[in-house]
C-alpha cells in the first residue's frame, strides 16, 4: 500500500520526537528583491517604517557585513540555494523568460538537503533559476510552490520593454500556470497567505519555507490599503507592506507554538537598483548599488533569529555570505552536505557569537564569469573592469531609469573598516596586503576562471539545459 508523502513524514516525526524540543528547527528564509542595506529601520532607515523587522532584529542578530555572491537576481539566488558561487554551477547574470539554461538537476539545493533529513519544503515567490518546466522549484526539492518563474519586470507592459520582448507573466502553482499577468498589487499578499497556509499545514513536523518576494523590484506595486502611507513614497509603501508580511509570518509561527524552534533568516538578493531613483532603495553609507561589486551592490541587510541559539540584540560585523547558509544549516540539523563541491563554510560560531569562525576570502564575480573583486578581513581589492555607475546622481523618476555612466575601474585596495564607502585607494601604502590578495585572485582564477583575464577554471560545472 502506498501512503501520501505528508502522512509518511507525519508518522516519521511522530516516532522520533517526544517533544518539540527534540525536533530540529524549522527554517524560514525570507529573500527580498533589490532591498538596499539602508532600507530597514534597524539598519538606519528614517523615512520607512519597519517595526516587525526591527523587532526581529532586537530579538536576534543584525549581520552588517553580509554579502551576496553576485549583485544580480539569478546568480544571487543560485548561490543562496546551493552554497556555491553561481559561476561554479554555470549560472551567470539574470536568466530571461524562455532561456534554454537553468539550475542543473545534478546540483543539490538547500531544500533537497533538508528534505533528505525529513523536512517538508515549500516556496513562494520569485524563482528565477530557469523558467522551463524541468527547472522549476518542484524539480529542485520543493514540495510546494506558488510564484513567478522570473522577475516581475519581465512582462510586456513594463515601461522599458520593447514590443514583443517578453511573454505574458505567468503565476505558477506547483508546476502549472494558473494565471497570466496577475495583478501585481496583490502579489505580496498572495505570497503571504500561501506561506502562512504552509506553516499551518506543517506545524507538526520540521519544515523549510523559502519566501522570495518579488518586491521591491521595479515595477513597484502595493495593495490599495497600503498606498500613500509612507514618507518615502511608493517605494516606502512597498517596503512597509513587506515588513507587514514578515509580521504576519512571525505571528503564524507564534500562534502555532513554533517561535522558539524556528530559525528565521531575512535578507536581500542584491543592493538597490539605483538607476530607478525614487523607485529604488538606499545602500546606506556604501558606494553604488545593484550591478556593481562595490559594497552597495553586494552588501545587504541580514537579520537572523533563533531564540536560545542566536543571541538577541546583537550586531555582528564579521564578513559572511549567502553561500555559508547551506553548510551551516545542514550541520545544525544533522543533514548531509551535497556530494559535489560547494564553496560555503559552516559559520555557526559567528552566528551564535562563540567564535570568529574560519578565516575567509570571498570572491565576487559578475556578468559572464568576470572576477571583479575579493574581500579578506578588513581589506577589499577591486580588479580592473568596466562598470556602469551613477556617481551620486539621483537616478530616474516614477518607474523610468536613469542611464548609467559607463566607466573603467582600475586596481584599487580599500580598508573597509576605516573607509566603508570605498573612497581611498590604499594599494600603494599596503604592498603586502596587495600581494596577499592577488594570490587569492590567482586561486580564484585557477578554480573558477576569469573571462577578463582569458582564464578557464578547472572547478566549474555546466548549467542545466532544456530539451531542444
Amino acid at each position: 500500500m502506498r501512503y501520501p508523502a505528508a502522512l509518511l513524514l507525519t508518522l516519521l516525526w511522530a516516532v522520533v520526537r517526544s517533544s518539540a524540543a527534540d525536533r530540529p528547527p524549522n527554517i524560514v528564509v525570507v529573500f527580498f528583491d533589490d532591498l538596499g542595506w539602508g532600507d530597514l529601520g534597524a539598519f538606519g532607515a528614517s523615512r520607512i517604517r519597519t517595526p516587525h523587522l526591527d523587532r526581529l532584529a532586537a530579538q536576534g542578530t543584525r549581520f552588517t557585513s553580509f554579502y551576496v555572491a553576485q549583485p544580480v537576481c539569478s546568480a544571487s539566488r543560485a548561490a543562496l540555494l546551493t552554497g556555491c558561487y553561481a559561476n561554479r554551477i554555470g549560472i551567470h547574470g539574470a536568466l530571461f523568460p524562455g532561456a534554454p539554461t537553468g539550475l542543473h538537476a545534478g546540483e543539490t539545493t538547500l531544500s533537497e538537503v533538508l528534505r533528505a533529513r525529513g523536512y517538508a519544503t515549500g516556496m513562494v515567490g520569485k524563482w528565477h533559476l530557469g523558467s522551463q518546466p524541468q527547472f522549476l522549484p518542484v524539480r529542485h526539492g520543493f514540495d510546494d510552490y506558488l510564484g513567478l518563474p522570473y522577475s516581475n519586470d519581465m512582462w510586456p507592459s513594463h515601461p522599458t520593454a520593447k514590443p514583443g520582448s517578453y511573454p505574458p507573466l505567468p503565476l505558477i502553482d506547483w508546476d502549472r500556470v494558473v494565471e497570466t499577468q496577475p495583478d501585481q498589487r496583490f502579489l505580496t499578499e498572495r505570497y503571504t497567505r500561501r506561506a502562512v497556509d504552509f506553516i499551518d499545514r506543517h506545524r507538526d513536523f520540521p519544515f523549510f519555507l523559502y519566501v522570495a518576494h518579488s518586491m521591491p523590484h521595479v515595477p513597484l506595486h502595493v495593495s490599495r490599503r497600503r498606498q500613500n502611507r509612507s514618507a518615502a513614497g511608493v517605494y516606502g509603501d512597498v517596503v512597509e507592506e513587506l515588513d507587514e508580511s514578515v509580521g504576519v509570518l512571525l505571528e503564524a509561527l507564534r500562534r502555532n507554538g513554533l517561535e522558539d524552534n524556528t530559525w528565521v533568516v531575512v535578507t536581500s538578493d542584491n543592493g538597490p537598483w539605483l538607476s530607478y531613483g525614487n523607485h529604488a532603495g538606499s545602500a546606506g553609507p556604501f558606494r553604488e548599488g545593484k550591478g556593481t561589486v562595490y559594497e552597495g551592490g553586494i552588501r545587504v541587510p541580514c537579520i537572523m533569529r533563533w531564540p536560545g541559539h542566536i543571541p538577541a540584540g546583537r550586531s555582528c560585523d564579521a564578513p559572511l555570505m549567502t553561500i555559508d547558509l547551506l553548510p551551516t544549516i545542514a550541520r545544525q540539523v544533522g543533514a548531509s552536505l551535497p556530494e559535489k563541491r560547494i564553496d560555503g563554510h559552516d559559520v555557526w560560531p559567528v552566528l551564535n557569537g562563540t567564535g570568529p569562525g574560519p578565516e575567509r576570502t570571498y570572491w565576487f564575480y559578475y556578468l559572464q564569469n568576470q572576477l571583479q573583486a575579493v574581500r579578506q578581513g578588513r581589506w577589499k581589492l577591486i580588479l580592473p573592469h568596466a562598470v556602469g555607475v551613477l556617481e551620486g546622481r539621483p537616478g530616474g523618476k516614477d518607474g523610468r531609469p536613469e542611464a548609467y555612466t559607463q566607466t573603467r575601474m582600475g586596481l584599487a585596495l580599500y580598508d573597509l573598516e576605516s573607509d566603508p564607502g570605498e573612497t581611498r585607494n590604499r594599494s600603494d601604502r599596503n604592498p603586502r596586503v596587495l600581494r596577499r590578495l592577488l594570490r587569492e585572485v590567482e586561486l580564484a582564477r585557477q578554480e573558477l576562471g576569469d573571462s577578463l583575464a582569458g582564464r578557464s577554471g578547472f572547478g566549474t560545472r555546466e548549467p542545466g539545459r532544456a530539451e531542444p
